[in-house]
């Protein structure tokens, strides 16, 4: 069964830090990038950070210099580093995939919960 599955999630003070991670049993090869979203209560979800299969990255705004997208491609897995941790980063927080000469994530994952307390 194709499917992302997050990790990592959880509680911390403001300025503290998390890894997230997903592991990808999709057939990868087919991906053209990966990202993860969030979406905080109340809120729309958002684009945080998204990787292409050639390792180019785009963030947000908000997140530019505190976290860092990469994957490893041997294991399938894409992390999330998220350091200098504001009480408005707390949302859900999913993982996507999207297929080469597709415009729309197919993949998603189930989210995983960062909460950061001021």
């Amino acid at each position: 069964q194709e499917q992302l599955v997050e990790s990592g999630g959880g509680s911390v003070q403001s300025g503290g830090s998390l890894r997230l991670s997903c592991a990808a049993s999709v057939h990868t090869a087919n991906l053209h990038c990966m990202g993860w979203f969030r979406q905080a209560p109340g809120k729309e979800r958002e684009g945080v950070t998204t990787i292409s299969r050639n390792g180019r990255t785009s963030y947000t705004d908000s997140v530019k210099g505190r976290f860092a997208i990469s994957q490893d491609n041997a294991k399938n897995t894409l992390y999330l580093q998220m350091n200098s941790l504001k009480p408005e980063d707390t949302a859900m927080y999913y993982c996507a995939a999207r297929r080469y000469f597709e415009t729309e994530y197919r993949y998603w994952g189930q989210g995983t919960q960062v909460t950061v307390s001021s």
